[in-house]
This record gives structure tokens, sequence and C-alpha cells, in this order.
């Protein structure tokens, strides 16, 4: 579990006098781990402000989880793209938890969900609202974020840019240095804090722009310009958690249930319950520290995957767990698999079943 609020031991980037000899202005950048954050805070950076990062922890994030445990992600970076950047660009990155004050932003947005469950708007809102609290206590002068004008159909529009900024109480003390031109003069600006004919005027979905820039800069390795952290934003991952919220009758979750729902293949073949079949070595492991939560199963004469059953289940419904979680194991085709089911409160017993084929699995039953 991430601490409520952990300081990298990365070095601070040192602040240098800006014009005229005054002592650096502070500004803190909201660091995401994507290109577009980097390159803003580096471009303040530039001009002598004194930048520190923060990051905050919701628990949605793709990044340090499956790619950690899937195996077919054996070979990509075991990374938090966040401090990598931090580590780039020289400065400090305070990392917050916030999965507490964020479930109101999931289940309740006041400007609703994007294409999936992603709350967008309400979403940056949020992070610069937590970033301008940040920035009071610790006596800083200013926001800045990687926004860029045009990017975001939900949230990085000319009229949905200032309801951000006036929503989350950061008004002209918010900064967007890749798109700045292309908007009204802030506080940093207009009081010489930092030079507007070095922002920039990006604008729009291309990252060709970013991408030049970070070649400029020398930045490599760095996360996919048009990729995203949030899993809200992935269909799949949407779709099972409204399957979640509908079969509870409420919206509210744990972080258990929102990283369970990022790891295994899911099925729910009745309305009571669900089944999570793991899909690899690294997902069997990691569903095994739920096994003492849930119903758990898996084949004792074939190799295969562990499975747990989310939801109360009778006789019948362990025998269909039973044969679906054959189906998913090396005893696919054999006529007989023997599988060991566990309750929450340790009893176990043997269930011998012939395994469903490919054809008696309804594709409605796929979460």
């Amino acid at each position: 579990m991430p601490l409520q609020q952990r300081d990298s031991v990365l070095p601070t980037g040192t602040a240098r006098p800006s014009a005229g000899g005054a002592t650096a202005r502070k500004a803190v950048a909201l660091i995401s781990g994507g290109l577009d954050s980097m390159l803003a805070a580096r471009i303040m950076l530039d001009q002598g402000i004194h930048v520190e990062g923060i990051n905050f922890y919701t628990g949605f994030c793709v990044e340090g989880h499956t790619h950690a445990i899937r195996n077919h992600d054996r070979d990509k970076p075991k990374r938090n793209n966040a401090l990598w950047t931090a580590e780039q660009l020289g400065i400090k990155l305070h990392i917050i938890e916030v999965i507490e004050e964020y479930k109101e932003v999931v289940i309740n947005p006041k400007h609703g969900y994007g294409a999936n469950l992603n709350p967008c708007l309400d979403c940056k809102g949020f992070m610069v609202r937590k970033a301008r609290e940040w920035m009071e206590k610790n006596a800083f002068d200013f926001i800045i974020t990687g926004e860029v004008l045009g990017q975001r159909p939900m949230s990085q529009r000319r009229d949905t840019l200032p309801v951000v900024a006036r929503e989350s109480g950061a008004f002209d003390r918010l900064l967007r240095p890749l798109c700045a031109k292309l908007l009204p003069e802030t506080l940093p600006e207009r009081e010489g804090w930092v030079d507007r004919s070095k922002l920039l005027d990006f604008n729009g979905r291309s990252r060709k722009p970013q991408m030049a820039l970070a070649a400029k800069y020398g930045f490599t390795e760095y996360a996919q310009p048009a990729g995203g952290c949030c899993f809200l934003t992935n269909e799949q991952y949407a779709h099972k958690l409204a399957d979640l919220w509908t079969t509870r009758g409420s919206k509210q979750y744990e972080l258990d249930d929102i990283m369970l729902l990022k790891v295994g293949r899911h099925l729910r073949p009745r309305p009571h319950f669900k089944l999570i079949v793991g899909r690899d070595e690294g997902e069997n492991n990691f569903l095994n520290g739920y096994r003492k939560r849930f119903i758990h199963l898996f084949a004792t004469s074939h190799e295969g995957p562990l499975a747990l059953v989310d939801g109360p289940a009778n006789d019948d419904d362990l025998m269909l767990a039973a044969r679906l979680t054959a189906r998913f194991g090396q005893g696919r085709d054999a006529e007989t698999v023997t599988l060991s089911v566990t309750d929450t409160v340790g009893l176990t017993q043997t269930l011998s079943v012939a395994p469903l084929t490919a054809r008696d699995i309804p594709p409605e039953w796929y979460l």
C-alpha cells in the first residue's frame, strides 16, 4: 500500500536566480509520468523556476501493477513513470495517496463520464485542487500542468480549461506551458515570473510537436505520448467496474475491488457470482493472495489456473465454476479433470468434472 505521502529520494531541482537577481519563484507540477507533464516542467526549469512534482495515487493507474504481474509483460520496464520523469528532470517528487477522497470523483462526477467510466473533467479539477492545497501549505507560487488545448475531448477544450481553473480554486495561478500562448495570461506571466514569449502554442491531438521537443531535450524511453495511465478509460475495465456496481447495487468500492478488476479473466455465468481465472503464473500468484477471502479452486490432475468465486455459490454453482476452470487449463481436452475447491473457512472438497468446451461458454459470460 502506498503511504499517505511519500517523497522520492531524488535530488531537488536547484532554485536559480531569476531575471533581476531575485530568488526563483516556486511551482508545483502535476507529474503524471507522461511526456506532456515532463516537457511542461522542463520548460519551467529552463526559465529558472524552482519546480517540484506532485503525483496522486488513486488506485486506478496501470503502472507498476499489471506489468509486474503478467508473464507476457515481463520484458517491459518495471518502473513508476512519474518517478522516472522526476529523475530525468532532477526534481523532487511528492507521491500522495488520495484513494478515499477520489471515490467521490469516480462515483458521482459532476460533469459526467467520458467514453467509458472516465470522469476526466472532474478528475482534472480534483488533481489541480489538491495541488493548489499543497501549493498553499508549502508556500509555492503557482501550479503547472502538461495540458494541451484540444488534446483531450472532455477536459482539454477551450471551454473546459477555465472550468478546471475555476472549480479547483487555482484560477490564474494555473499555468499550462505547452499551450499558454493560446490562452489568456496567467498571474505568473503578468508578474514576470515567467517569460510568456518562451511558452508554447501546442494545439490538437497530434503528439509530433511534443516528440520533437523531447528529442531536442534528449529525452528518450519516455512513456508512450498517446497513452494514458488511467484504467477508467479502458473499455473492458469500465465494463467490469460497471458489472461490479450493478451486482452490488452500489457504486461503493474498496482498493482490493479495483485491483482485482485489473487481473485475470472475468466471467459471470450466473447473476449472483463471478469467476476470476488467472491467465498465467504471475496472475495465479497474485490471486493466491486472496484465497482466504473467496472460494478458490484449481485443478490437481492437470496444470491450470487458480480461480476465485466472487459471490455466493451453491453446489450446482461450484460444479459450473469447476467446469469453467478446467476449460482454461491443460486438461481442457480431457474427459475428466479433478479440482480442489476450498471455501472461505478452509474446508476443501474434491470435484471431478468434464471441462466445458468453447461453444458451451456464451460470449455474454465474459466481462
